[in-house]
């Protein structure tokens, strides 16, 4: 936010006075009934001695703007709110001949940009909507300033000079190394970014524990992420952050920009961002994207190496970063999951499978994919920039799946939007809307080249996306805030909405005979790695007639993007439907067709395609599950309290009947600023690790103790526990 900025003289950065001297104006000059006293000390240069910012973590301003939980000593407030500030001078201030002014600064490193500058001029009467100032109390030569901020102000390190006027001249005192970090107000109701409840403030604010579900959707896993916004030089490594995206600082008073910066910003594709991606099953010369269990050390790394990229990342890391980052400069976000969710590469708002003449899968042809589960983020904001309505939450995607304008980035997309199926309006709604709510199409390819469509599945893409819910560890669904019921006449004027968008017309086929149906099914939670993997096939013949049909089973090792690897089995088996049979088909995968196949997270895919032969009616179906793996158990061996050092036992129990080589633990919060680390070596076939590791808890409450365990043979391992600490 500029505004006129009277001429200055900028003064040494030691705080010492520089003097501009002026000529008094008639109008200053004090009357001839003045005593000696009071001429004598009019007539001194009005210097400033000191300026205190009341910074300290209990004081009134960082309590006042909800920024006490921040670990750092600096000056850190929210816009739109006023913040109190004293100063002391040479002599007592008199207001009928001297006057005062704030000169604020921001002041780009990397952009060639004019920065941000700002005069606050001293006022008898604070207004809402400017930037102001008033004495509120003098005391001696001391005097305590409100000062006020707009709720449009651009967030950033502001530098503070104190401009001191009287009838001598004009001093300037810079106020360095006294910086003011200002940030997004959800509190303040004209900030775009304001939130009206205060219990979802708490949680997509001011909490900095939280849980990322990943998985399937009948295998839902949840893990929890240290956000830690508020942790050591994590606010410097957000606006350090933000200067890397070559965009002017008067735009940082947008959070719809701010955002869609951050979402390109988190990953390094073209930008030099903070996190490389990596979805091999390779991580030499990085950590393994499921080790990470907080966003701390990645963007102090990424700062204190002064830009480097740190290795690897993978969605849920790149949501969990991009939360820190968000929460951290003020805008409410959220870590949320959808479950099989499509990436579609050619905006056709469907995603096609591609099946040859036998009906096998054509896996080099099938561009298009389905995420076991995708993370993503939503930031709540006004969005002035498009039709009533848009505001609220919006999906803001820092994973590289496909360039938007130019750079790897998504969002920030309306949820409305979405639900709507208004994909004409910005950010990359056509390509979310997708992910949530396309259809799975089956094409088959004929020796000749021609494709025809063979079988379609409807409501298998975006199911349960799920995010924390406030203020517990539950899981909430949120399925509804992206599509309508399916098969809902809404759903459907949606569906037709957004396909006018689309590169191709949805083209169903005729109606045929569709009498059989199949599908896979999966008892409780799903097999555990290192045990055999159980499903059943059912079929149902809905007909009055026999049915019979050649099926192909393939199932297949995945990365959870959808991405195969390759195939584990390959089998065809003739099935015998009598006239409205369901029959159960009992399937194992045994441990060891597995085990040496498997890819990060143990995903894994079973494929049934098949033709009945009455009726030629194609069958089709894909399941996606994965193979679970154990968790830390982390149990505290006494009571916790502050200063006082507490022992905490971790356990873990190797599932797998071969040694695991070279097991890192990593474990991060209950007040720690940074993760300790600690290389355990190797763990024999089906043995049981304990270890005694001793913290000395500093802040007292709730907290939570987080561990992750990082080995190539074995990933996706964690735990957390909560902990209350006691005060002294």
């Amino acid at each position: 936010m500029s505004s006129s900025n009277p001429s200055t003289t900028r003064g040494p950065t030691d705080g010492t006075p520089t003097a501009v001297p002026t000529t008094p104006s008639a109008s200053a000059t004090p009357s001839a009934s003045a005593t000696a006293a009071t001429r004598a000390a009019t007539d001194k240069l009005l210097m400033v001695r000191s300026v205190d910012f009341l910074k300290s973590k209990d004081g009134q301003n960082r309590r006042e703007h909800h920024t006490d939980a921040y670990f750092s000593d600096k000056m850190i407030i929210r816009r739109g709110q006023t913040f109190q500030m004293w100063i002391e001078f040479s002599r007592p201030f008199n207001p009928k001949s001297d006057n005062l002014q704030l000169q604020l600064k921001l002041e780009p490193i990397f952009i060639s940009s004019p920065g941000v500058r700002i005069s606050v001029p001293l006022v008898d009467v604070l207004e809402d909507g400017r930037w102001e100032m008033k004495i509120v109390e003098q005391k001696d030569n001391r005097v305590r300033l409100s000062v006020n901020t707009l709720p449009t102000a651009s967030i950033g390190r502001y530098k503070v000079t104190v401009e001191s006027f009287s009838q001598r001249g004009r001093l300037l005192y810079p106020c360095t190394p006294n910086d003011v970090y200002m940030l997004f107000n959800p509190w303040c109701e004209d900030d775009p970014v304001y939130l009206d409840n205060e219990a979802q403030r708490k949680e997509y604010i001011l909490n900095s524990m939280g849980r990322i579900y990943y998985g399937t959707e009948q295998q839902i896993g949840a893990r929890t992420w240290n956000f830690a916004q508020f942790e050591q030089d994590v606010l410097e490594a957000c606006l350090f952050l933000l200067e890397r995206g070559q965009v002017a600082m008067t735009e940082w008073r947008d959070p719809v920009i701010v955002s869609r910066m951050v979402s390109a910003l988190v990953n390094s594709n073209d930008d030099r961002g903070v996190l490389v991606g990596n979805w091999s099953d390779s991580f030499e010369g990085g950590t393994a994207p499921t080790a990470w269990s907080g966003s701390g050390d990645i963007l102090r790394q990424y700062y204190k190496s002064s830009g480097k990229s740190v290795k690897f990342a993978q969605c849920w890391v790149y949501a969990g970063v991009t939360t820190s980052v968000l929460r951290c400069l003020g805008i409410p976000t959220r870590c949320v999951t959808n479950f099989s969710s499509a990436h579609d590469t050619d905006l056709s708002l469907t995603t096609d499978i591609y099946l040859d003449d036998k009906l096998e899968l054509i896996k080099d042809e099938t561009s298009d994919s389905v995420w076991n589960f995708h993370v993503w983020n939503e930031s709540w904001m006004t969005r002035p920039d498009l039709p009533p309505g848009n505001g609220g939450w919006q999906v803001v995607d820092a994973t590289p799946q496909e360039p938007s304008q130019g750079s790897y980035r998504c969002g920030p997309t309306p949820v409305s939007a979405v639900r709507n199926g208004q994909v004409d309006l910005k950010f990359d709604t056509p390509f979310v809307f997708a992910e949530v709510n396309s259809d799975r199409i089956y094409w088959q390819k004929k020796p000749d080249g021609s494709v025809s469509q063979v079988h379609v599945e409807k409501n298998t893409i975006g199911q349960r996306i799920s995010t924390k819910a406030v203020g517990s560890e539950s899981r909430m669904d949120i399925t509804h805030l992206y599509k309508y019921p399916e098969g809902s006449e809404e759903e459907r004027i949606a569906v037709e909405t957004a396909s006018r968008f689309g590169s191709k017309p949805t083209v169903y086929p005729l109606p045929t005979e569709k009498d059989v149906s199949v599908e896979i099914v999966m008892d409780g939670a799903g097999p555990r790695i290192g045990e055999d993997a159980k499903l059943s096939i059912v079929l149902t013949n809905k007909s009055s007639k026999q049915r019979t049909a050649s099926l192909l089973y393939e199932v297949m090792v995945m990365y959870y993007t959808g991405v195969l690897k390759g195939t584990v089995k390959k089998e065809r088996i003739p099935v015998d439907l009598k006239p409205q049979e369901t029959k159960t088909i009992p399937w194992t995968l045994q441990h060891k067709e597995y085990i040496d196949h498997l890819v990060d997270q143990g995903a894994l895919m079973l494929s049934i395609t098949g033709r009945v032969n009455q009726t030629k009616q194609i069958l089709a179906t894909q399941f996606n599950f994965r193979l679970r793996t154990p968790d830390l158990i982390i149990t505290p061996v006494e009571e916790a309290v502050v200063d006082k050092e507490l022992t905490v036992k971790i356990t873990f129990q190797n599932p797998l009947s071969q040694e695991l080589k070279n097991v890192l633990f990593r474990i991060e919060g209950l007040g720690m600023q940074s993760v300790r680390k600690i290389e355990h070596g190797d763990v024999e076939k089906l043995a049981t690790v304990t270890l005694m590791e001793k913290f000395v808890p500093t802040v007292s409450g709730s907290q939570k103790l987080l561990a992750s365990m990082d080995c190539r043979q074995l990933t996706q391992v964690h735990g957390f526990a909560d902990i209350v600490v006691k005060p002294k």
